[in-house]
């Protein structure tokens, strides 16, 4: 890989008898389907992507494993953001454990799929968001508008941990939904640390959404966080629920067009690079 690396900061892939995504059905029929490494390769080095990060779409250790050993097969794989049961009584043994593999980069609890908005901030995590942090791994933030508040005291909890917002935590684009959500990642990007992923909107604008719909938000991300804490990613395949790789990149770009170069290479790969220290040398 050279400084100029093109990463994907945000893609999936599963095989269905596995049984544990549950929000994976029939239903969701453009992506019903085994999904591999070498798939996601298809789209994506077309537009000169030279690595990933692969991102967990079930919420068992099972799965985080399973991403594991793509990434031992595939070098393109550079990090795997994992999940695991945060509330065990052992959480921190098995975070400790599961970071010693180089691959692992970061977990992700599926906030978006638990009820309690406020779910993260209960006392019993602690221990487990304190061993993400000694371990060096990356907290994603699956959230939506609703946890933005929580996420800010999460922040100021836990200021050694580095955290990213997955799909500019999901703006309702396809209702025009625009407040608190606006407000919200505001103050993300004013009172903390965090990172924010330039992903998941052409989802969020519904299916086959128009050139240029999801601009007014992905502006409002790249003016609130600054070229330097945006990173780039597809979310493919979840994004064919919507778009395509390609139509996705295309819209990134035309946002990106107003940065000077150096901004786009850090949006584009240099901020995933430095948000989960991923080895170039794969």
């Amino acid at each position: 890989m050279t400084a100029m690396a093109k990463i994907d900061a945000h893609f999936h892939c599963w095989q269905l008898a596995r049984g544990d995504y549950g929000w994976l059905t029939p239903a969701l029929a453009p992506v019903y389907r085994d999904v591999a490494v070498a798939d996601w390769q298809a789209q994506s080095v077309p537009h000169g992507i030279t690595g990933g990060v692969l991102v967990q779409a079930a919420p068992t250790e099972a799965e985080t494993r399973f991403l594991l050993a793509q990434a031992e097969a595939n070098p393109a794989v550079l990090g795997v953001v994992g999940w695991v049961d945060m509330l065990a009584a052992d959480a921190p043994a098995r975070i400790e454990k599961l970071a010693k593999h180089p691959r692992l980069k970061g977990l992700r609890p599926m906030l978006q799929d638990i009820a309690d908005a406020e779910w993260i901030l209960q006392p019993a995590l602690t221990p487990a968001l304190r061993a993400m942090a000694d371990c060096g791994l990356v907290f994603d933030a699956l959230v939506k508008s609703v946890h933005l508040p929580h996420i800010l005291t999460l922040a100021a909890r836990h200021p050694e941990l580095r955290m990213v917002i997955d799909h500019c935590a999901k703006p309702d684009i396809a209702a025009g939904g625009w407040q608190p959500w606006a407000e919200g990642i505001t103050r993300i990007a004013n009172e903390t640390q965090a990172m924010c992923k330039l992903s998941g909107l052409m989802t969020e604008a519904g299916p086959n959404p128009q050139p240029g719909a999801v601009r007014r938000w992905g502006e409002h991300v790249l003016q609130s966080f600054g070229a330097d804490r945006v990173v780039w990613g597809s979310d493919w395949p979840v994004l064919e629920l919507a778009s395509t790789y390609a139509q996705w990149w295309g819209e990134a770009q035309q946002l990106l067009a107003g940065l000077d170069a150096k901004g786009q290479t850090a949006v584009m790969g240099e901020n995933a690079v430095r948000l989960y220290r991923l080895d170039r040398g794969r």
